[in-house]
């Protein structure tokens, strides 16, 4: 079966980072780039249009769609199919429950799923340290990202990392371990 890894967690919780350590520990991790329709930042992100994301929706292909930051991303099957035919393990970044439980819902795969967690106070250091211009809004998400872990509670995590303490390898030897161990 396939297997996939969702990590969650608030903005500048170190997923990006603990991305980059799994693909240096084994190449079959593979970042998930989804779909995102909008402007700004367009690293890490597959750039679509509105007739793009009309005729995933149309098809029933979008399986998560968040609307943040004036953008429009998307966790769409094509791309998921793209990614698994290889055999590769891709990394889902989400910053919603919601979106974790439809991901794992409507896409068969054995998925991990990984809650990154840092305080409010070191998303404001981390994200005015990486030079974001928006830090004010990522504050704003990170308490949308408590407040949804808050009414979710009862979500299951198979592994929880507070990225203030553990280091972003040692992350990701621990989220490694946990893939194997399940496969």
């Amino acid at each position: 079966m396939n297997q996939g890894i969702l990590l969650y967690g608030p903005p500048a919780a170190g997923k990006d980072t603990v991305t980059d350590e799994l693909a240096a520990l084994d190449p079959r991790y593979v970042p998930f780039t989804r779909l995102k329709v909008g402007s700004g930042n367009t690293k890490g992100y597959r750039m679509g249009t509105l007739e793009q994301l009309d005729e995933l929706e149309a098809h029933g292909d979008v399986l998560y769609r968040n609307d943040r930051y004036g953008n429009t991303y998307v966790v769409d099957r094509p791309g998921l199919d793209a990614v698994m035919k290889d055999g590769c393990v891709p990394i889902l970044h989400l910053g919603q429950v919601a979106g974790v439980e439809a991901v794992a819902s409507n896409y068969p795969a054995r998925w991990s799923r990984i809650l990154l967690w840092c305080s409010r106070d070191t998303t404001a250091l981390r994200s005015k340290g990486r030079g974001d211009g928006d830090t004010d809004a990522r504050l704003i998400a990170w308490d949308a990202t408590d407040l949804d872990l808050t009414h979710h509670q009862s979500a299951s995590w198979h592994l929880r990392v507070d990225t203030e303490v553990c280091s972003p390898a040692d992350a990701a030897r621990q989220i490694d371990h946990l893939v194997r161990t399940s496969a």
